[in-house]
């Protein structure tokens, strides 16, 4: 398969941020070594949005904020199952910021997504609760773009609920497996490819992109 970018074509470069990189308080296993290649990549498309996460110190879906709760463990919250976290991507935090790696001078906007301290969020079109918007759908939209294409962090949670949110969405929707990598508490990763599979995303290369 050969995909040639188009001027209708986003690429949404997910999470590269030092709390999930080697030496994190939340660390992706790889994380670092995708940032080059998607720099490499994200050159070949005249578009470029990003989103990051950004939580309050008092984040719902931390388990220091739970009595007795510890990391990776599932609790029910009034939105849903929620996993529970190490305190992770505090904003105004190192662990918040961007990768100095991070080499996309093009990128037109930034989502930032976390930020309610009451309800998760690992997508970039909308939080946990399945009904607070960031606006990303709308600014696709009246951008008039069809396809696109995810790559980033983690594979089984932020990289698969936007995915899947833009296929709810109706885009065209495509994930750079090689340039993502996974946290796999739970069975995660492998739910998270079979959802992605169902929904109609599909699983490319780097190397599909010329």
């Amino acid at each position: 398969m050969w995909i040639a970018p188009r001027t209708d074509d986003m690429l949404i470069v997910v999470d590269l941020q030092y709390d999930f990189l080697p030496g994190g308080s939340l660390a992706v296993a790889g994380g670092d070594q995708i940032i080059g290649p998607i720099n490499q990549m994200a050159s070949k498309f005249t578009h470029v949005v990003m989103t990051q996460d950004w939580h309050p110190q008092d984040h719902i879906s931390f388990a220091s904020n739970h009595d007795n709760a510890e990391p990776f463990q599932i609790m029910q919250l009034p939105y849903g199952p929620q996993v529970l976290w190490p305190d992770h991507c505090v904003w105004d935090t190192r662990g918040a910021q961007f990768s100095r790696d991070v080499d996309i001078p093009h990128c037109e906007m930034i989502i930032r997504k976390g930020y309610n301290e009451v309800v998760d969020s690992y997508s970039g079109f909308q939080e946990a609760d399945r009904r607070s918007k960031t606006g990303l759908e709308g600014y696709l939209r009246e951008r008039n773009f069809k396809r696109l294409f995810i790559a980033g962090l983690a594979t089984d949670f932020c990289v698969n609920w936007t995915a899947l949110d833009a296929r709810t969405a109706g885009f065209e929707t495509f994930v750079v497996e090689d340039l993502t990598r996974a946290i796999d508490t739970n069975g995660s990763l492998a739910t998270a490819w079979s959802d992605m599979t169902m929904a109609g995303v599909r699983r490319i290369s780097s190397e599909d992109i010329s």
